[in-house]
């Protein structure tokens, strides 16, 4: 899969009159993991969706491969971009399967016919997100996890070069949220796709992404390597804590773990 180029050049956008971003520049690192993270209410959501087309910027302009993607037709940019939102709304009845086969149309043309190769990217999207036994199933007699799999399924086999996907982990409990991040690894490694993701949890982030992209009312705080960005300084600008930062013992990558005012009064009481 070649690598494309996906760059926010100085753009301001938001809802109603109300700008959430504000003159925002941003490059996703082609063929990298790029996560996203910030308090809530910082734009990371709007970031996604004025990447993806969802809004349009008031200023600014969003470039893929050095075109505007308000200029590019939309089966054009579907087939290079993918984006799973934060909540996503299925059809009654429809099931996992059919859900997930949805993916493959941006690939089918007004004379194209369904072929094997998109019988085979539905059935490598079900084995890889671990869900091909509901395949039958009806998405909405499904737990809100199993759900958020099928969603990410249907990302999966619309086999785009960039991947953008909006707290893939919600609904998921611990062992799901590191299979799924495990997956979306096992995709950017084998098939060189280029993956940004909004994260909540920090540490998830820093284990997971090639490269660390934090917002604050609207604008970049801070971004690069997770080294270069999970301080103690950062933490405390973008999110309002005080924290210390340790080598997780999982992946030698930096991890946060937050200080709390009971925390230290109990710290300070056990060793007077």
């Amino acid at each position: 899969m070649n690598s494309q180029s996906l760059v926010v050049s100085g753009i301001s956008a938001g809802y109603g009159e109300a700008d959430v971003l504000d003159g925002l520049d941003l490059e996703i690192a082609p063929g990298r993991i790029t996560a996203i993270v910030g308090a809530n209410a910082c734009g990371k959501s709007t970031l996604l969706r004025a990447m993806s087309r969802l809004i349009s910027p008031r200023r600014g302009s969003v470039l893929l491969d050095g075109k505007s993607i308000h200029r590019l037709p939309s089966r054009q940019l579907a087939q290079t971009l993918g984006l799973l939102p934060q909540s996503s709304t299925a059809p009654e009845g429809i099931t996992v399967a059919d859900l997930v086969s949805r993916g493959r149309h941006p690939h089918q043309g007004m004379f194209t016919r369904w072929s094997r190769e998109d019988d085979a990217a539905v059935s490598r999207a079900l084995v890889a997100t671990r869900i091909e036994a509901l395949a039958e199933r009806p998405v909405d007699e499904l737990s809100g996890g199993q759900r958020q799999r099928v969603w990410i399924a249907m990302a999966l086999a619309q086999e785009t070069d960039i991947l953008l996907l909006d707290e893939p982990t919600t609904f998921l409990d611990v062992s799901h949220q590191i299979e799924v991040l495990d997956l979306l690894t096992d995709l950017n490694h084998e098939r060189g796709t280029t993956i940004a993701m909004v994260l909540h949890d920090l540490n998830l982030a820093a284990r997971y992404a090639d490269r660390l992209v934090t917002l604050h009312r609207g604008k970049i705080h801070a971004s690069g390597s997770p080294e270069e960005v999970l301080t103690r300084e950062n933490v405390r600008h973008v999110f309002d804590i005080d924290s210390r930062i340790i080598l997780d013992p999982a992946s030698g990558r930096p991890m946060m773990t937050p200080i709390g005012r009971h925390r230290i009064a109990r710290a300070e009481t056990d060793n007077p």
